[in-house]
C-alpha cells in the first residue's frame, strides 16, 4: 500500500497536558534574557505565542510586552495553560485562544513578537508563516524557539544520580505501540519534517539571526517526573495506549524503579537554540 501522508488531528496530545507541565523541564530564565537583548524588548507591543501548550514559554515571556496571546487547538492544552496563569500571578493580560494556527489571523490584530516553541513541525508550515508574517509589524519578528525539554543530554561523564534509561524506555514504547513513530491518528516513519528556513524566506522573512542559551546544569528527576515526561510526547501520549495504558506505566514504573536511585535521577539540560527571522 502506498504510504499516506500524514495529517494534523486533534488526538495528537490528547491526556499529555498535565503529564507536559510536570514531565518537560521549564525554560531557563535565561531565555528571557537572550529573547529581550536580541530583539531589544522594552514591555511595548504584544506577544503571539503558537502553538502555546500549556503555556510554558507564553508566561515566561509575557512580563516583556503589554500583553500576550497564546493559541493551540488543544482545550485541555489551554485550560492547563490557564491554571498555570492563575498560579503565577502575573500581572500582563493574558488571552488563551482555542484555534490552529492555519486559523490565524482569526482578527487578533497586530504583533510585535511572534513565538514558535517545539510547535511548528505540526503545521501547515508555508500557510502559516504567510499568515503570521502578516500579522507582524514592520519591526516584528519570528521566533523560533528550538528545545528538547524532556530530557537531557546524553554521557557518560559523573552525576548525582543515574540518567533516566531513555533507550530503554524508547525500546518500551515500541513494544507496546510498535517501531514506527505515533502522533495522533496517524504514524511519521520518517520523524517530523525539516527545511524551515526555505519555508521562511520563501514566505518573505529575511534572516536568520541564530543565538544561543547554553545549559550544561544538573538537574535532579524523580520517578513521577520521567514517568510524565514519557507521556507528554506525541510519540506516547497517553491515548495511544487505550485500554493498555495501565499495564505500559506499570511496566515503566517497574523499570525507573530498578534504575534509579532512591527514586530520583540526574541529567544534564540541554542547549537551547532561538532563530529569529524579520518580516
Amino acid at each position: 500500500m502506498a504510504e499516506t501522508a500524514w495529517e494534523w488531528d486533534e488526538t495528537l496530545y490528547a491526556g499529555s497536558a498535565h503529564h507536559y507541565s510536570v514531565g518537560r523541564l521549564p525554560y531557563p530564565p535565561e531565555l528571557v534574557d537572550a529573547i529581550r537583548t536580541a530583539l531589544d524588548l522594552d514591555g511595548t507591543g504584544r506577544l503571539l505565542d503558537v502553538g502555546c501548550g500549556p503555556g510554558s514559554l507564553t508566561l515566561l515571556l509575557a512580563p516583556l510586552f503589554e500583553a500576550a496571546v497564546g493559541v493551540d487547538p488543544d482545550r485541555d492544552m489551554l485550560a492547563e495553560a490557564q491554571r498555570r496563569a492563575a498560579e503565577s500571578g502575573t500581572t500582563t493580560p493574558v488571552e488563551w485562544r482555542h484555534l490552529r494556527a492555519e486559523a490565524l489571523p482569526a482578527d487578533l490584530g497586530t504583533f510585535r513578537v511572534a513565538t514558535f516553541a517545539q510547535s511548528f513541525h505540526w503545521m501547515d508550515r508555508p500557510l502559516v508563516a504567510r499568515r503570521v508574517r502578516d500579522m507582524l509589524a514592520p519591526d516584528g519578528a519570528w521566533v523560533h524557539v528550538s528545545a528538547t525539554t524532556h530530557q537531557g543530554v546524553t554521557g557518560d561523564d559523573p552525576l548525582p544520580y543515574p540518567r533516566p534509561p531513555w533507550s530503554q524506555i524508547n525500546d518500551l514504547v515500541a513494544r507496546y505501540l510498535g517501531p514506527v513513530r505515533r502522533a495522533g491518528q496517524g504514524s511519521l516513519p520518517a520523524g517530523t519534517p525539516s527545511g524551515e528556513g526555505e519555508i521562511m524566506l520563501a514566505a518573505g522573512f529575511t534572516g536568520p539571526t541564530r543565538v544561543t542559551v547554553e545549559q550544561g546544569m544538573v538537574v535532579e528527576r524523580p520517578v513521577d517526573e520521567i514517568v510524565s515526561a514519557v507521556f507528554s510526547l506525541s510519540s506516547s501520549a497517553p491515548h495511544l495506549f487505550g485500554d493498555r495504558r495501565p499495564a505500559f506505566e506499570a511496566d515503566l514504573r517497574e523499570l525507573l524503579t530498578a534504575t534509579a536511585r532512591d527514586g530520583r535521577f540526574a541529567e544534564r539540560r540541554r542547549d537551547i537554540d532561538i532563530v529569529i527571522w524579520r518580516p
